[in-house]
């Protein structure tokens, strides 16, 4: 089985880290706003040890060859089936299925829509859409929730975060080579754009939110991250109608980065008992 190091997609070309063993069973990390496939550096040589394979996509709006400029190409159906044009390139039916902040939007959404393609789900921060839905009347998830409408509006917060990005992003808790990285990547022509495209087609969805997931999950997420209430993450168990495990971390947003270990023994505990 050969390795991946791109994905092509219609006119879009997707770069894919395909790394561990080429027979190992097969776990697809989709990584967040504003990270990258480095965010699971520290993530995947734990996988592997253990014997898995990691595919780890820059997703739409981050590998430089897809990037197209419009909001509309961003909504949700695009970025599931980006993911699952990863999956269909490597010959695999099936993958575990690992998603974080924004990547784990597109996971619930996928485990929902495609669950035979969803061995287990594991996600982190991201509580399951219809329990963000919930929340925003039933508790103070809109105060955290705020940068979601700011990113509305056209130009400004380009020009606002761009200067400012790797500093915001360490002072929220990233490690600094971690922010540098991120933020050079966001200073490519389009990058930034690309990225908050991904909350400005949220209003473009046109369709209802995604359902139950009846696949075995587990849901990880950080006391501390500002961007999620307790009151949401305890929600989410509501949306899922199989074996399900919520770890609340002593830790912030940036799980993949400053959490590895917990991160792989999530992973590794739903790809196990998927396999018994």
């Amino acid at each position: 089985m050969s390795r991946l190091s791109q994905v092509r997609r219609g006119r879009l070309l997707f770069d894919v880290r395909d790394e561990g063993p080429v027979d190992g069973e097969a776990v697809l990390l989709l990584h967040g706003f504003p990270e990258d496939a480095t965010s699971w550096d520290r993530v995947v040589p734990l996988l592997h040890g253990e014997g898995l394979r990691t595919l780890a996509p820059d997703q739409r709006g981050y590998s430089p060859g897809a990037r197209p400029p419009e909001r509309a190409a961003y909504r949700l159906p695009f970025l599931v089936a980006d993911a699952m044009a990863v999956l269909d390139a490597a010959g695999l039916g099936r993958a575990h299925l690992v998603g974080h902040d924004w990547g784990a939007g597109v996971a619930w959404a996928a485990a929902a829509s495609q669950p035979a393609r969803v061995a287990s789900l594991t996600v982190l921060t991201t509580p399951h859409p219809r329990a963000f839905a919930w929340s925003l009347t039933h508790s103070a998830q809109p105060l955290r929730s705020w940068y979601m409408g700011f990113f509305q509006l056209p130009a400004l917060p380009e020009a606002l975060l761009g200067p400012r990005l790797e500093g915001l992003l360490a002072a929220g808790g990233l490690p600094g080579a971690d922010a540098a990285r991120y933020a050079a990547r966001m200073r490519e022509p389009g990058a930034l754009r690309a990225a908050l495209n991904w909350y400005r087609a949220i209003p473009l969805a046109g369709r209802p939110l995604p359902g139950a997931v009846e696949t075995p999950a587990t849901y990880l997420w950080g006391v501390h991250d500002p961007a999620v209430s307790a009151a949401t993450a305890d929600r989410t168990e509501h949306y899922i109608s199989a074996p399900y495990r919520s770890v609340a971390l002593d830790a912030g947003h940036w799980l993949p980065e400053t959490r590895p270990e917990e991160v792989a023994e999530a992973i590794l505990h739903r790809a196990h008992a998927a396999a018994r």
